[in-house]
């Protein structure tokens, strides 16, 4: 709907003056100051309270006693660190038996086929049904004691979560798989847990599970399918020894070997999430029901006083949930007594299925960000829509600053309403994790969004987050204090000239949401975890005068140029990240080097708007074979890394453009969304060959 047609079905006697100054830009200047001055004292009238902060916003965390510079949330009452919220959920078992009886046996997991309705387990189904399934891997010789990892293979849904609580009712640990390791990872992994059961959804997961046991005596000895299957895979399946069933004939014979719940302890393994990682084999992180139970405590403590989750809220579960931050996040749901909704499998539809489900949580990653940010900027294509979305976007950040989250100003009707009904139009609690996010971005999103609106820290092997901000704090460029169950301290990386006296250093995590170490891999464990229990993540961090923290760097992906400069390349990409057109960057130096080079994928949708200003025009392809628009390119990279502060060295040299997107399907990024930086060096060796090569030192 154009501005001018949302103006007149408007009935504000104080929005006059503003259609007659739109009518009149540019030329009419006393109307202007008029319409500004009816906005001003609309703005006033309709101001509502801020949030009331938790802490004192300058002083966001402590430091503890100990000497070791070791800073804990000031949420804290006192030095201990959280372990539970709830005295009657402190396994993830009783988790989902509280929020049974709160929501008074209330809806719990929904899913939709296409153009229809979602449809909704109750709690007391999805619990029955768990019980059988869990009485089933009984019967077929899986216990608490012995046999008890239990392989689930599949796309979020309600069978995911069912076959999960399976486990934690019968005190097994989920062992969850997916894809995007490959066959000789999946295998990896069978091994190291000596699975002997996997719960898949679909006929190709099982027929990948089976490429990877042919003839190599895995464990596996039975695979259990959702979605309907054909004879050649189960005559498939006994040919190497593997019986494959159906969930709904596993769920009927474990309703006819019944077996009461045998619950777990806070201290009983949960679940093993195997790490994809940018080299090597994946690593099994072994996480207690201890780890999984704190961390989602910290999140409620936080937010208790803003958000009061209640049986109301809907989450939207489209994040693997074979990671850790999507199955924390739906921890605070079910404990709730909340409901679930579960994509329909395919993200290309998931703007549908966010309309159709109307949630109020949203869990997010910066990639999708970048793509909402992006939307909203390529749709103000005249110099009028340009001015009003930046003043109402000034204005809302205004808000911000000021502590106030709200969705119903003059520029949420006027500019932002329909950004915010694609997302369903209730959404209410918003977090990002997984990878840094622009600044820039986040306020932006955070002012047209007009939701709580949270950024995260953390990795798997500390359960999913261990910082988080505050509500009332909506600056960005920081992850805000150590969450109220976690420690942090910085330890010096000398060599990077990052000293723990002047508050940077390498980031180090202790408390009951840190993992018990890698399954089967000692070694490894003792690489992570230090004598003193304390988790050292491999990030760098600085602390900011108000005690929330920074990530700056990334230890482990540092090299020497030829002149013995450390570089440190996801530094400079997060810097570079924030020019318009890039939609991606990889930085690349070589130790033989004087200098860095890297490769650009420009924005496709960004490009073109960001070239018209320069009067250069093509088809997106074209653009990126155009000598004019790298340089332009370039010049914007440097202006940024200048404006950061990057030394000389640190400023690429010259870059390629290049027009595919870096993505798990090209094996290029981790299922997390990290670089496999390996990868990357490999597939464009040649390009930086041959960059090199045309450089002249």
């Amino acid at each position: 709907m154009q501005t001018q047609e949302v103006l007149r079905q408007l009935r504000m006697p104080e929005l006059d003056d503003l259609r007659q100054y739109i009518r009149s830009l540019p030329t009419n200047a006393l109307m202007g100051m008029g319409a500004l001055a009816a906005i001003t004292t609309y703005w006033f009238a309709t101001q509502p309270k801020a949030l009331k902060p938790p802490c004192d916003l300058e002083m966001q965390s402590v430091e503890m006693p100990g000497g070791e510079r070791a800073r804990r949330s000031a949420l804290n009452d006192s030095h201990e660190l959280m372990t539970h919220f709830y005295s009657d959920a402190r396994t993830i078992y009783e988790v989902f038996l509280r929020g049974l009886r709160v929501s008074n046996d209330g809806p719990c997991l929904g899913s939709r086929k296409p153009n229809q309705p979602y449809e909704w387990l109750s709690y007391k189904e999805v619990a029955d049904r768990a019980e059988n399934l869990g009485s089933a891997l009984l019967q077929r010789g899986h216990s608490p004691t012995g046999d008890k990892y239990i392989g689930i293979f599949s796309q979020n849904r309600p069978e995911w979560t069912i076959s999960e609580l399976a486990c934690y009712t019968y005190s097994m640990v989920a062992v969850p798989l997916y894809d995007t390791l490959g066959t000789e990872a999946i295998g990896y992994v069978i091994d190291k847990a000596s699975i002997a059961t996997v719960i898949c959804d679909v006929p190709d997961k099982a027929r990948m599970i089976l490429d990877c046991v042919d003839g190599k005596g895995r464990t596996v000895k039975t695979i259990v399918l959702v979605e309907e299957f054909d004879s050649d895979l189960v005559t498939r399946g006994k040919e190497s020894g593997i019986e494959i069933l159906s969930l709904k004939e596993f769920e009927a014979f474990g309703e006819a070997h019944h077996q009461k719940p045998v619950p777990p302890e806070p201290e009983d393994l949960a679940l093993v999430c195997f790490t994809s990682g940018t080299t090597g084999n994946p690593k099994g992180a072994m996480l207690t029901h201890g780890n999984v139970i704190s961390n989602t405590a910290a999140f409620i403590k936080i937010t208790e006083g803003t958000l009061k989750p209640s049986t109301k809220d809907v989450l939207i579960s489209y994040l693997p949930l074979a990671h850790m931050f999507e199955r924390v996040v739906e921890g605070v749901i079910l404990i709730h007594g909340a409901r679930i909704g579960y994509f329909q499998g395919d993200i290309r539809l998931l703007m549908d299925d966010l309309k159709t489900l109307e949630p109020t949580v949203f869990p997010v990653v910066p990639r999708l960000l970048n793509r909402m940010f992006d939307k909203v900027f390529s749709q103000a294509n005249t110099p009028l829509k340009k001015w009003l979305l930046d003043f109402a976007f000034r204005r809302k950040e205004a808000d911000l600053k000021s502590g106030v989250v709200r969705k119903d100003s003059m520029w949420d009707t006027l500019i932002f309403k329909k950004v915010q009904a694609s997302l369903g139009g209730r959404v209410r609690l918003m977090i990002t994790g997984a990878a840094p996010v622009s600044p820039t971005i986040l306020t932006f999103l955070r002012a047209a969004l007009g939701c709580q609106f949270y950024e995260g820290y953390g990795q798997t092997e500390c359960t999913a987050g261990c910082s988080m901000s505050v509500p009332g704090d909506w600056s960005a460029g920081h992850v805000g204090p150590p969450l109220p169950c976690n420690a942090i301290k910085l330890v010096d990386v000398a060599e990077m000239n990052y000293l723990a006296a002047n508050g940077e250093g390498e980031i180090c995590v202790k408390g009951p949401n840190v993992f018990k170490g890698y399954l089967k891999d000692p070694e490894k464990t003792e690489e992570a975890i230090d004598q003193d229990g304390w988790l050292h993540t491999g990030d760098i961090g600085k602390w900011l005068p108000n005690g929330t923290l920074k990530i700056t760097d990334r230890k482990k992906h540092i090299f020497k140029l030829a002149q013995g400069e450390y570089i440190a390349p996801e530094k400079i990409e997060t810097v570079y990240s924030l020019s318009d057109p890039v939609a991606q960057i990889f930085v690349h130096g070589d130790s033989l080097q004087a200098c860095l080079v890297g490769i650009v994928v420009p924005d496709p949708d960004f490009l073109p708007l960001w070239l018209k200003k320069k009067g250069i025009e093509g088809s997106y392809s074209e653009l990126c074979q155009n000598q004019d628009v790298k340089n332009a390119i370039l010049e914007d990279l440097l202006r940024l890394g200048k404006e950061a502060g990057l030394k000389s060295f640190e400023q690429v040299r010259d870059i390629v453009l290049h027009t595919e997107l870096f993505s798990i399907q090209n094996g290029l990024l981790t299922p997390t969304l990290k670089a496999k930086r390996a990868e990357l060096r490999s597939r464009f060796r040649d390009m930086i060959d041959e960059l090199y090569a045309n450089i002249k030192i």
